[in-house]
């Protein structure tokens, strides 16, 4: 496994437990991310593995429990807050605008940078124009770094599959997240692409610092990338630790993993 030097905790969640109506999609999860940390959540489908990061990012508001990031606690988290706090979201089923380009859509995740009114846009001079330069110059070195320039013009919607899931990342990166969470972004791809997507995690995790919370159902994805694994089971915490330990543990084993692995 890739050898990282974890700083302090930046995000904690104590106790958390969401319902819609009579269903308990999360039942007292506490767990804690680290600066500098590749944190993985793993569990079988519907194990509330997406509606925690919901929690963290302000679309789910929990019941009960509460969210400390960077030292201040929360009974819940507002999605404005934790994008400008730094927390930005890749999502299960990809959400880009289908009909605009690579660069435009990597170009929409600098929107909360964006620091001219909207009358120096639209007149485009002085202030509006240089930022928008160096806006660009962001976005292009996003592309560089995801190497993919070859699309940069293409409308996204006309992209494979495993190609659209790295625009989505670099959209994500367009904001320059301190925290960054990744929701299974290698479903649907094949293992070359897998492969590429796995070196850009931890090439974002080495060279930007960023903190990486991941949820992936690829157990040997897991078991490389992660410093540390919480694993969820139709809304229950089975069990959070290294690696190794979490792929020996029988619980897991019993739920999750099976006899295969």
């Amino acid at each position: 496994m890739h050898e990282r030097k974890l700083g302090e905790v930046v995000l904690r969640v104590e106790g958390i437990s969401l319902s819609f109506g009579a269903m308990r999609v999360l039942n007292n999860i506490s767990f804690d991310v680290r600066q500098g940390e590749i944190r993985s959540i793993i569990g079988p489908n519907g194990a509330g593995k997406s509606s925690m990061l919901n929690v963290i990012n302000g679309v789910y508001h929990p019941q009960q429990g509460t969210i400390t990031y960077r030292g201040v606690t929360r009974d819940q988290m507002k999605v404005h807050h934790a994008a400008a706090q730094g927390i930005a979201r890749t999502f299960q089923n990809i959400a880009l605008f289908k009909g605009m380009s690579t660069l435009d859509n990597i170009m929409t995740g600098r929107n909360l940078k964006i620091k001219s009114n909207m009358l120096q846009q639209a007149i485009y001079w002085g202030k509006a124009q240089k930022e928008e330069i160096e806006h660009r110059k962001k976005v292009e070195e996003i592309i560089d770094f995801l190497e993919i320039q070859a699309i940069r013009k293409t409308p996204v919607g006309k992209l494979p599959y495993g190609m659209q899931k790295r625009v989505e990342l670099g959209r994500a990166l367009a904001a320059e997240p301190e925290l960054l969470l990744l929701d299974e972004p290698m479903a649907g791809m094949n293992v070359e692409e897998k492969e590429d997507m796995c070196r850009f995690v931890l090439d974002i995790n080495d060279e930007f610092g960023t903190t990486i919370v991941l949820i992936e159902h690829d157990m040997g994805v897991v078991m490389d990338l992660s410093d540390r694994v919480v694993v969820l089971d139709y809304g229950l915490q089975l069990a959070d630790g290294p690696p190794d330990e979490v792929r020996a543990n029988q619980a897991v084993i019993d739920a999750y993993l099976g006899v295969s692995n």
